[in-house]
């Protein structure tokens, strides 16, 4: 088997079509085309062709988890948990079953994503802490919980919480400044606070100090 061409995709620009004997057979992003050292007219066995479609699909699947990742810093959970997803087959929209990566596919997308420094436990969490204090405001207790969800180990959250500068007293008093108009009546902000994590005993003491 020949490859007899390789085309630019239309809706990608950053990717290219392999054509086999004349008809598609898979696709490449520049990269890999790049670092395979694919060439026109060279002959492949049947193998030699599977490999590289094994390689198109990691590219691709790699390539999507890497947009996952940008979105916004993700845990190794996470991450983990996105992977397995696409392992699972899925119905299209048009009804059609789509068969899933190969597990081996999304571990080699994982370790990859690792080695690049996109999955990093230690920068998820630090990331977590600053943008929970910035943002709506926590208390210790809650970001455990949500740290501890997303599988970050406890030493880990207990090294950053130290580390940052947040405060539950501060952390309480800036929720109550944003929810004060939603909850006129003391009780109802206390039971909100409560649900936010906050200790009965910091929560009178930042209603005293409000008064």
């Amino acid at each position: 088997m020949k490859i007899t061409a390789v085309t630019a995709q239309q809706k990608d620009k950053n990717r290219v079509n392999i054509m086999v004997d004349g008809k598609y057979r898979f696709s490449l992003d520049i990269f890999q085309y790049a670092d395979l050292g694919i060439k026109i007219g060279k002959d492949y066995t049947d193998e030699e062709l599977t490999e590289l479609e094994t390689e198109s699909q990691f590219g691709k699947a790699y390539a999507r988890a890497l947009e996952y990742c940008l979105m916004r810093p993700h845990s190794a959970k996470e991450m983990r948990d996105y992977l397995y997803r696409k392992t699972r087959d899925a119905r299209t929209k048009t009804g059609e079953m789509k068969k899933g990566i190969a597990p081996e596919i999304t571990t080699r997308v994982f370790e990859r994503l690792v080695e690049k420094g996109y999955i990093d436990d230690e920068k998820f969490t630090r990331y977590w802490v600053e943008n929970r204090n910035l943002t709506k405001g926590a208390s210790r207790r809650k970001l455990t919980a949500e740290l501890r969800s997303k599988g970050v180990d406890q030493s880990t959250i207990d090294h950053f919480l130290v580390e940052s500068s947040r405060s539950d007293d501060d952390e309480i008093i800036k929720i109550i400044t944003k929810k004060r108009a939603r909850y006129p009546d003391d009780q109802k902000l206390m039971q909100y606070l409560a649900r936010q994590g906050f200790s009965f005993d910091d929560i009178k003491q930042a209603l005293a100090r409000e008064d």
